[in-house]
């Protein structure tokens, strides 16, 4: 079905962007409401969700090493429940998808495009991401390349620029509250990094399977000091008043201002997150469509492309929440659903699959004695 090979640092890197390509939007917010001056500790508590996934993907993709999620469901709980459980995660990320396209069509039309229809702005994204979709799990990967290094070279830039106007006093006193402010700061990345379960359809395409752990560790470990930073550079430039910006790290990037000549470069920043953004709604595309096939137990998933885009578009424009609406969502709605699905039942399923292993190495142990 897919004959495409990526290495494990490839999978890493493209996992990146992933993650962070709407978090850095969403995620200082949040934690400032819930964390306050605690906010920069938030991310690194919920990275831990991060870790777990990709600990769970990894030991059922080692059990099962040429499947993913959607095949080995029906192995480990039966044809019947495991193609119900598969049906989950594709609504899953269908749901993931349509809402991240949705998420980047508000913005843009809402901040730089306001007279490009809608329909516009989010058909052009997913005709390019359709076409990378075609070429396979290597082209994305080689996108991911290309595109990482040059987010992490303006990450670097701005934050030396916005450094004369830092002020680290902002964040004390450190937990003058206790921890309990930065764990309820916690829960809404706990979303972005439950999102690591994605490697489960990555893992069997790996040229070196070993390494898969060893680099998904990584991203999630470069995900963490993502979000950290980006949350200590807003913390120690607006202070308290971080949690009333709706977009605390495009507003810092706005507060750039070098001997009157170096500004406005906030469109710099939106063109990096909209490659990024390509990057994340492009491997959840993939995901939703690899899945879709191996749910229908298809030869192909080539042929699915365009109608699941279609689908996609379909759903974009149905009439929905506006983004203070869709901030409420994913605040309160999005975490739950999101442990529930991306950690709590793969954890489930390697407990299963485990028993099952052990029941039956007891068996044959015993046959043989």
């Amino acid at each position: 079905m897919e004959k495409g090979k990526i290495s494990a640092s490839q999978m890493g890197i493209m996992m990146y962007p992933t993650i962070v390509a709407t978090a850095i939007l969403w995620v200082p917010e949040a934690t400032a409401t819930r964390a306050g001056r605690d906010m920069w500790i938030s991310p690194i508590l919920a990275s831990l969700t991060g870790f777990l996934s990709v600990y769970l993907a990894v030991r059922l993709h080692r059990l099962y090493p040429k499947e993913t999620i959607i095949q080995y469901s029906e192995h480990i709980v039966g044809r019947i429940l495991g193609k119900g459980i598969g049906f989950v995660y594709l609504l899953f990320f269908l749901q993931l998808d349509w809402s991240i396209l949705r998420e980047y069509g508000e913005l843009m039309v809402g901040q730089f495009l306001p007279r490009t229809p809608m329909f516009v702005v989010l058909g052009s994204m997913l005709l390019v991401c359709a076409a990378a979709v075609r070429g396979g799990v290597e082209v994305l990967g080689r996108a991911a390349q290309y595109f990482v290094p040059l987010f992490i070279l303006v990450f670097g830039m701005i934050s030396l620029m916005l450094f004369p106007d830092l002020k680290p006093v902002n964040m004390l006193p450190v937990m003058e509250k206790g921890i309990l402010p930065a764990i309820k700061g916690a829960v809404e990345p706990l979303k972005w990094f439950g999102e690591f379960i994605v490697i489960s359809f990555m893992l069997p395409f790996l040229t070196d399977r070993e390494r898969g752990m060893t680099w998904g560790m990584i991203t999630v470990i470069a995900t963490m000091l993502t979000m950290v930073v980006i949350n200590l550079l807003v913390l120690w430039l607006f202070g308290e008043i971080t949690a009333s910006l709706t977009y605390p790290y495009v507003e810092a990037v706005r507060y750039i201002s070098i001997a009157d000549f170096l500004e406005h470069i906030e469109s710099l920043v939106m063109a990096i997150w909209v490659a990024g953004t390509f990057i994340k709604i492009g491997v959840l595309y993939y995901v939703l469509v690899l899945g879709t096939a191996q749910w229908l137990n298809l030869s192909d998933y080539r042929p699915l492309v365009y109608p699941i885009g279609m689908l996609l578009v379909i759903t974009c424009m149905w009439p929905r929440p506006n983004l203070a609406e869709l901030a409420i969502y994913l605040k309160y709605i999005a975490p739950v659903i999101g442990i529930i699905i991306q950690t709590l039942l793969p954890f489930l399923l390697l407990m299963i699959a485990l028993i099952r292993k052990r029941v039956t190495n007891g068996g044959k142990a015993v046959q043989e004695g």
